[in-house]
């Protein structure tokens, strides 16, 4: 008798431990886990940002460069769609744009970009104040993707994808740039944010 009131409260014990929180297990949901590193630089307001601004929540983030001719225009249309989307449904994301071309893309310039798309600067930052070297570094070891000037070119090959940050600056997933997912997107930030 004793054994099975032991067994019956180790039964419900675990049932409760399971009905507790909703904490979701990111390792099992997400296909990736790529560590941020540090990157400072200032936003279109000339105002400071580091990488890890937004620790403690989950943001989307994209690389882009102003004066781009062919992927970025319909990449940051598509991220203002996302924007606009995420909170229509309630769902509050930052939204980070690193531009990979810091040399022409001042504060000033991105700015008048980011406005061309109508892009909410309360939670959307476009980013430069870096060095070249520093960008594409950043670029390829934090989110395992190519940034490089093209040759004899102002163009720059760069990824088209945006990615999810979580809390601790970890890049879960990454989504298409051009043809967004945005149900998939919703779908995922509504399991991982409050």
């Amino acid at each position: 008798m004793k054994r099975l009131l032991f067994l019956l409260s180790f039964v419900i014990l675990l049932a409760l431990a399971g009905c507790g929180g909703s904490e979701v297990n990111l390792d099992e949901e997400f296909s990736m886990k790529l560590e941020v590193g540090e990157l400072d630089g200032v936003n279109q307001d000339k105002q400071t940002f580091t990488s890890s601004k937004h620790e403690g929540k989950f943001w989307l983030a994209n690389f882009i460069f102003t004066n781009c001719e062919t992927v970025c225009p319909p990449m940051t249309a598509n991220m203002a769609r996302v924007q606009r989307e995420m909170k229509e449904a309630g769902i509050e994301v930052p939204i980070v744009s690193f531009s990979i071309d810091p040399e022409k893309d001042t504060p000033e310039a991105l700015k008048e970009y980011g406005d061309l798309y109508e892009a909410d600067y309360q939670a959307w930052d476009f980013v430069t104040g870096y060095d070249q070297e520093t960008i594409e570094r950043f670029a390829n070891v934090s989110f395992m993707v190519p940034a490089s000037k093209e040759e004899g070119s102002d163009q720059y090959m760069h990824s088209t994808s945006i990615f999810l940050v979580d809390k601790e600056g970890f890049v879960r997933e990454s989504y298409s740039g051009l043809d967004v997912p945005l149900e998939e997107i919703k779908e995922d930030l509504e399991k991982v944010t409050d």
